[in-house]
């Protein structure tokens, strides 16, 4: 079974502890400290990994936990490091926690390696903290916890043109007919349950990349049968090409399938409307003319014609079974593919794991110090201080999202803080503009 979602635990590794210690030997009274400092915790690694096209191994393996860094020693010895965690998914794999839903790292294109969590820091041994007036410090910093979350894992097929259709209207033969690919054929629904991909080659250079989406009823965008299983397939490609039954063999309307699978589409997701679209008209070769209800006869062909070459979606007759028409197909899908932007749909990150770091469900105090300024203390601002450089762009502006987000700046507000208030964190200080 083709797998293209699961649910899986990752966990970077803790940082080792700082080590308290004093140096000991014959002759040297007053050695000073000499406590190491610990291993830095391993990071958890997304991979791109082209031999692999589903996400079946995550059905049986879903907790991923990279290791802890090893405390320090005497003797300034610092403690090893973490081994991080590499996990190899499929090139298209995207990554998203799995309470929000927000994208955390879309795994393609050139993204071909990314760190996710990030180890947690070792901590400072004692050795760090002499000074001229402490020089036997009997303290050392504990290592940095590591991060953990659930994500979800969902592979969107990377391709050029997307099949779209309901079932039994010739996709699988299509493909099988134009490619490389070979999807298991029947006259039955849903024989095709997973999307497979198929390059088509038309010779001096020509060609693209196909994927036949499994067939899509009614209600698929609210999640009906399969629907966003497969509806999800369809987000990477360029172009659609609907595949009809012209001769409707199932007394099925191809007018109304094109409508139906379009409503679908944009019901899902208003973009995917946007891309071009060509209507295969497939089964001209048991097409000898219909009738309908009146008993006048019909002509599906210009019946689609009438109702989608006006809105510059162009009708092509073949017959998948035959070959039929199918060349002619496929170099106007070339030539379509040729009109649109080159670069892949990548998904952008909508969730910062940072914030993670920063202790968001960790408490916080707001109070006024005898000078009127806000002082915001507690341990979710302690810990977020500790893992940001506000010195950096990136950091300070990690420092404003955190604020935001959070619902720091909201409580200062409510505490009635004004233009021009200086607001003191641990040390820093800053003065507040809305």
């Amino acid at each position: 079974m083709f797998a293209d979602r699961a649910k899986i635990l990752i966990r970077s590794g803790n940082g080792g502890d700082g080590h308290v210690s004093f140096r000991r030997e014959l002759y040297v009274p007053a050695g000073g400290p000499d406590g190491g400092n610990g291993g830095r915790g391993g990071d958890i690694i997304f991979e791109i990994d082209d031999g692999l096209n589903t996400l079946t191994d995550f059905r049986y393996h879903r907790k991923f936990v990279a290791r802890n860094g090893e405390p320090g020693s005497k003797r300034r010895c610092s403690g090893k490091n973490g081994e991080d965690l590499v996990i190899k998914v499929p090139e298209g794999t995207v990554v998203k926690d799995f309470e929000s839903g927000k994208v955390i790292t879309d795994m393609s294109g050139e993204n071909r390696c990314e760190v996710v969590l990030k180890g947690g820091r070792g901590g400072l041994g004692n050795m760090n903290y002499a000074t001229a007036t402490m020089q036997a410090p009997q303290y050392a910093q504990p290592g940095q916890p590591g991060q953990e979350l659930w994500v979800q894992l969902e592979l969107k097929v990377i391709a050029d043109v997307g099949l779209v259709g309901f079932p039994n209207v010739g996709k699988s033969t299509l493909i099988s007919r134009v490619s490389n690919a070979r999807p298991k054929i029947a006259n039955y629904h849903f024989t095709t349950l997973d999307p497979h991909l198929g390059v088509v080659d038309l010779g001096e250079g020509a060609g693209f990349v196909m994927a036949d989406i499994p067939g899509l009823i009614e209600g698929a965008s609210e999640g009906v049968g399969l629907g966003h299983d497969f509806l999800q397939h369809i987000e990477r490609t360029k172009v659609l090409v609907h595949v009809v039954d012209a001769a409707s063999t199932e007394g099925r309307d191809p007018v109304e399938d094109v409508r139906v699978i379009n409503a679908e589409l944009e019901k899902y997701n208003p973009g995917l409307l946007k891309r071009p679209q060509i209507i295969a008209a497939n089964k001209t070769d048991a097409m000898y003319g219909t009738l309908d209800a009146q008993g006048n006869d019909t002509d599906p062909l210009g019946r689609l014609r009438a109702a989608f070459e006006p809105e510059g979606i162009s009708v092509y007759p073949i017959s998948a079974a035959t070959g039929a028409g199918v060349r002619d197909l496929l170099y106007a899908v070339y030539q379509l593919l040729q009109t649109v932007e080159q670069t892949p749909t990548v998904f952008a990150k909508e969730f910062d794991v940072n914030a993670l770091r920063a202790g968001s469900n960790l408490p916080y105090t707001i109070e006024r110090d005898e000078e009127g300024a806000y002082v915001v203390e507690g341990p979710r601002i302690e810990k977020m201080l500790g893992y940001t450089n506000l010195e950096s762009e990136k950091g300070f502006l990690f420092f404003q999202n955190f604020l935001k987000d959070t619902g720091i700046l909201e409580d200062l507000e409510r505490a009635g803080i004004q233009d021009g208030d200086t607001v003191r964190m641990y040390g820093f200080a800053f003065d507040y503009y809305k």
